[in-house]
């Protein structure tokens, strides 16, 4: 029986993961870990709090996550500048550079996926990819029940 959509979906999702782990491989960090990484590499320093709240986890959790990380040495604690009770997490120059390795990889396995795809083929690929996208997102925020 041929892979369905879904199937295929899945499958590229765990290649785009794979070269993540393959950049992180030697340093023993989990995925979460890693997904932690991401957001602050995107998002810039955090409250634990606000961490905790992306990541979709509670804030003991995080705690002990960026005392992992910390004790990795990607990710440090720093005063709020204008909260006394709160801290920043933010990544090391060590996280930055592996992050920076993490997005060459899969801007590299990107371009490499969209090569495999027909130059006329292209824009219909790319514009079914940003349809399923955007109603699987409207989806995750609840926008949309399942059926």
């Amino acid at each position: 029986m041929e892979p369905t959509i879904l199937d295929r979906i899945l499958a590229v999702e765990t290649m785009f993961d794979r070269e993540t782990q393959l950049v992180f491989a030697d340093t023993g960090l989990t995925e979460t870990r890693v997904h932690a990484l991401r957001v602050l590499h995107y998002g810039g320093a955090s409250t634990q709090q606000q961490l905790a709240k992306v990541l979709g986890t509670t804030p003991r959790s995080v705690s002990a996550l960026v005392d992992g990380l910390e004790a990795a040495g990607f990710a440090r604690r720093n005063p709020h500048p204008t909260d006394r009770r709160a801290v920043l997490v933010t990544l090391t120059e060590q996280a930055e550079r592996a992050m920076l390795q993490v997005q060459a990889s899969r801007e590299w396995l990107a371009r490499e996926l969209l090569n495999s795809v027909a130059p006329d083929d292209r824009e219909a690929f790319e514009r079914g990819l940003n349809a399923v996208f955007w109603h699987m997102n409207e989806r995750a925020q609840g926008l949309h029940e399942p059926q």
